[in-house]
């Protein structure tokens, strides 16, 4: 019998993340077992720093990426906003599942909404993205660095005295946590992250066999709103260093993309929609990036990542 090497993170949501994928798998090719390979990344190993200081994206799925490149795995499953802008030769995304929600949500220690969160309250956030459009609109506020599993970090809403914290919405759903959810954030509040709410499935590029595999698990709509948000990060050449943004979705044969760029202390925000048809959809993202680095984008990322960006301006 037929066995397929799932590869993923160890943490709650990843495992549960790719034991949804085995399970739509098993339905569709009976004939073959599956099991999951758990391994350790970097992201999980270093988890008293945040991310932007350790290297951002790639830190949750280098090792994987290992395994699928040295066969050591036949399929690997990821977060979708874990995935570095570029893919490394050989790889390539196979699958990209029907997307969860994309937004964020708050989850306060008294029910407050984030308009009504007390002045100077202690807000902790895993990202540059959300800690920034926060201060925007609530300079106020003390955004305290947040790190852990999603278990860990709603448990330090406690342990750590904060008064709420922002999550992906999509996590606490998956792992059953929705009654904690004090509010779902608007795209108007707060952006989300580059493919969050989606997963992937990577593969290696030449294996035609497990492309077939999983060719039933891709959803048109997610994947094309996925690529137009990846084209907006790589013109940007954005990872978790930079507060960028993006999202995407797809109705009827036109695809809307909303982006944004902003200084880490919140001060400029820069943030522009799009429209156009969805057969255009990565070059929307990458006019999209354009348009902002000439509105000002440029200059913040010159600010934020200390070196010239000279080749954005191409």
């Amino acid at each position: 019998m037929n066995l397929i090497r799932i590869g993923t993170r160890g943490s709650p949501l990843a495992v549960w993340q790719a034991e949804w994928v085995r399970s739509r798998l098993l339905a569709l090719h009976p004939q073959y077992k599956a099991e999951l390979v758990k391994i350790k990344t970097t992201g999980d190993k270093i988890t008293d720093v945040p991310l932007a200081r350790v290297g951002g994206k790639g830190l949750f799925v280098k090792e994987i990426e290992t395994a699928l490149l040295d066969g050591r795995i036949d399929l690997a499953v990821h977060s979708m906003k874990d995935m570095p802008a570029e893919i490394p030769p050989g790889l390539s995304i196979g699958a990209v599942p029907k997307r969860e929600n994309p937004l964020d949500v708050l989850i306060s220690r008294n029910g407050h909404a984030f308009e009504d969160l007390p002045k100077e309250a202690r807000l902790g956030s895993s990202s540059l993205r959300r800690g920034a459009q926060v201060l925007h609109l609530r300079p106020d506020v003390t955004v305290h660095p947040l790190r852990g599993n999603l278990d860990t970090r709603i448990r330090k809403l406690e342990t750590e005295d904060l008064d709420a914290i922002i999550v992906a919405a999509a996590g606490v759903k998956r792992l059953g946590f929705e009654a904690r959810i004090t509010e779902y954030l608007p795209e108007q509040i707060m952006l989300p992250a580059i493919g969050q709410g989606a997963l992937t499935i990577e593969m290696r590029e030449d294996d035609e066999s497990t492309r077939r595999l999983i060719a039933p698990l891709d959803h048109r709509e997610t994947r094309l709103a996925v690529e137009s948000e990846r084209a907006f990060l790589r013109r940007l050449e954005g990872g978790c260093q930079v507060p960028i943004a993006a999202s995407a979705k797809v109705i009827d044969d036109r695809l809307e993309l909303t982006g944004l760029v902003a200084e880490v202390d919140g001060s400029v925000l820069l943030r522009e929609s799009t429209t156009g048809p969805v057969n255009q959809h990565e070059k929307l993202g990458v006019e999209l990036a354009n348009h902002l680095l000439e509105k000002g984008g440029r200059e913040i990322l010159e600010n934020i990542l200390g070196r010239s960006m000279q080749d954005l301006a191409k």
